[in-house]
C-alpha cells in the first residue's frame, strides 16, 4: 500500500518542519522522521487507529503533539492533515 498527501496536509506538513528547524536545528528532520514513521503505521495497519469520523482515521506521532489525519482506500492512504492536537480540531474537514 503506499500513500499520498493532499495538497493542504503536505503544505502544513512542510511548514512545521520550518518551524521546529527554526528552533533548533536538526529537529525539524526528527520532526519530520516521526511524521513518517506516523504515517508508516497507518499504511501497515490503516484500520488499527481511531476513527474520528466514517472513514477518517487518525495516527499519533510519538514525540511531537501532532496527529496524522488520513483515509484509505483499496489504491492506498490520502494523507489529510498533518494537525497539532492543540489548534482547530475540524479545520481539515473542507478537504474530505
Amino acid at each position: 500500500m503506499t500513500f499520498v498527501f493532499h495538497p493542504a496536509a503536505e503544505e502544513e506538513f512542510a511548514a512545521a518542519v520550518a518551524w521546529y528547524e527554526a528552533r533548533q536545528p536538526g529537529l525539524g528532520i526528527d520532526f519530520a522522521v516521526e511524521v513518517r514513521a506516523a504515517i508508516s503505521r497507518a499504511v501497515a495497519l490503516p484500520n488499527a487507529w481511531v476513527e474520528l469520523e466514517p472513514g477518517i482515521r487518525r495516527v499519533l506521532t510519538q514525540r511531537f503533539p501532532y496527529g496524522v489525519l488520513y483515509s484509505h482506500a483499496k489504491s492506498g492512504i490520502l494523507v489529510l492533515a498533518v494537525m497539532h492536537l492543540a489548534r482547530e480540531p475540524g479545520y481539515w474537514k473542507a478537504r474530505v
